[in-house]
């Protein structure tokens, strides 16, 4: 068993590297790679795109974290990431609908997001008991000791190295211009999220909603539907006009 220090304030420190970190990554791949998908999405879109994600992120954090911790003994106002990713996409998505913007529009936020929550999850372990975050006991070699004397799963770090392998993945993608990351990053992230999220779910000692799924558990599940249709309507999308591109007839009136 590990014995981790932890402290109250080590949240709000990691939390603050995990935005910067994140804006910096994010800076970065729109001047590598993401220049030319983000300034068309930036002809379609207002400020009014920013005030539906706001609008569906913070109350869809706050709401999702506190409907879980609430219903627990001892509950307490909390917040979340995964309720701030979907309510953010429900925003958008309607605004999207209002605004018959059509495509993702996602793309400058996959870096940002992967890396924030790569470093994010570290405040929650080192916060300890208090985070709400800490896994079920177990007696693996690498449990955890946040400072009751029982090691737990470290679920934090499980979802920081599972978003970890699917940022290099992301970049790698990016370094050959691969269409699913170019394209369908959002999508592809939100995707991975998702089902690895909803793995580590049943590691945590949250209140059961349906069966033997918590409150994240459908919201993954959600997030997982919502990333693998929009990801391959995309693919089919992009595929039909490249048949589209190869039927136009060339000046021999022949298909190209």
């Amino acid at each position: 068993m590990i014995h981790v220090p932890t402290a109250p304030w080590a949240h709000s420190l990691f939390d603050l590297l995990a935005w910067g970190g994140g804006m910096g990554l994010g800076a970065i791949l729109y001047r590598w790679r993401l220049t030319e998908s983000v300034n068309k999405v930036a002809l379609k879109v207002d400020g009014g795109y920013f005030a539906a994600l706001a609008a569906g992120a913070i109350p869809g954090a706050w709401l999702a974290g506190s409907l879980n911790t609430l219903r627990a003994a001892g509950g307490a106002l909390s917040h979340s990431v995964v309720g701030a990713l979907v309510g953010a996409i429900v925003g958008v998505e309607i605004y999207k609908a209002l605004r018959g913007v059509k495509g993702s529009t996602g793309g400058i936020f996959v870096g940002s997001f992967s890396l924030g929550v790569v470093i994010g999850r570290f405040g929650c372990l080192f916060s300890g008991l208090a985070d709400q975050t800490y896994g079920r006991p177990t007696a693996l070699p690498w449990a955890v000791d946040l400072g009751d004397g029982i090691g737990r799963h470290p679920v934090q770090i499980y979802e920081s190295a599972a978003m970890a392998l699917f940022l290099l993945a992301y970049l790698a993608g990016l370094a050959v211009r691969a269409p699913w990351a170019m394209r369908r990053g959002f999508y592809a992230m939100c995707l991975w999220y998702a089902v690895q999220r909803f793995a580590w779910e049943f590691l945590k000692p949250y209140p059961r909603l349906i069966g033997p799924f918590n409150l994240f558990h459908v919201l993954c599940l959600g997030l997982a539907a919502y990333g693998l249709g929009y990801f391959l309507s995309d693919r089919g999308r992009e595929r039909d006009a490249q048949v589209r591109a190869l039927s136009v007839p060339g000046p021999d009136h022949q298909p190209v």
